[in-house]
């Protein structure tokens, strides 16, 4: 691993645990053991940088819950999938991950705010995949691209409250209710 590659994990585990605002770059030198001229080698802003870990935290999240749902057969047992992992996620099982400190995109986006900002458009990118990994798997037991694409916003907005729940109220069990109100919705096929 290069020192570019330190400083991205070592920013992205300050980040993700304390917020990008809360932490200034000279902890993430610190922490990561390298010089400033190292960074600005590496990075042209803190921007940048913060840039560079939400790029690393969507292939490692994705990566993961891409693998989760593909290692069932196919279509609904792909989609209640989602669920135990992102419960196993709450429940600090997913080492890749780090601690659950709520979800990394919706709080940066929290420090980003503007819709225009390079870093919120890359979090937007990131919920987008996802939404379009839901509606792969919806196709496989949806009649019409119109139905896949109502499953799998209706699938989307359960991770995303039960991920709010289990950040905001610390239930950790938000996830498997989620799974439980989507297995309703879907019927076995």
């Amino acid at each position: 691993m290069g020192r570019r590659q330190d400083l991205i994990d070592t920013a992205l585990r300050l980040f993700y645990e304390h917020g990008i605002h809360a932490i200034g770059i000279n902890q993430v030198l610190q922490e990561a053991g390298v010089a400033k001229q190292t960074l600005y080698n590496h990075f042209e802003s803190k921007d940048s940088l913060v840039e560079a870990a939400v790029e690393h935290r969507d292939k490692l999240f994705f990566q993961w819950l891409e693998s989760r749902m593909n290692s069932q057969p196919a279509g609904r047992e792909a989609l209640m999938e989602m669920f135990d992992a992102v419960h196993d996620w709450f429940n600090d099982r997913v080492p890749s991950l780090q601690r659950f400190y709520g979800c990394f995109f919706i709080n940066t986006c929290g420090e980003y705010s503007d819709p225009d900002h390079p870093v919120h458009r890359r979090c937007a990118a990131h919920k987008t995949k996802v939404f379009e990994l839901l509606k792969r798997h919806a196709l496989e037991i949806c009649t019409s691209e119109t139905e896949a694409d109502e499953l799998a916003n209706a699938l989307f907005l359960l991770k995303e409250g039960a991920i709010v729940k289990a950040h905001v109220e610390g239930d950790l069990d938000a996830a498997l209710k989620a799974k439980a109100i989507a297995s309703r919705m879907i019927s076995p096929h």
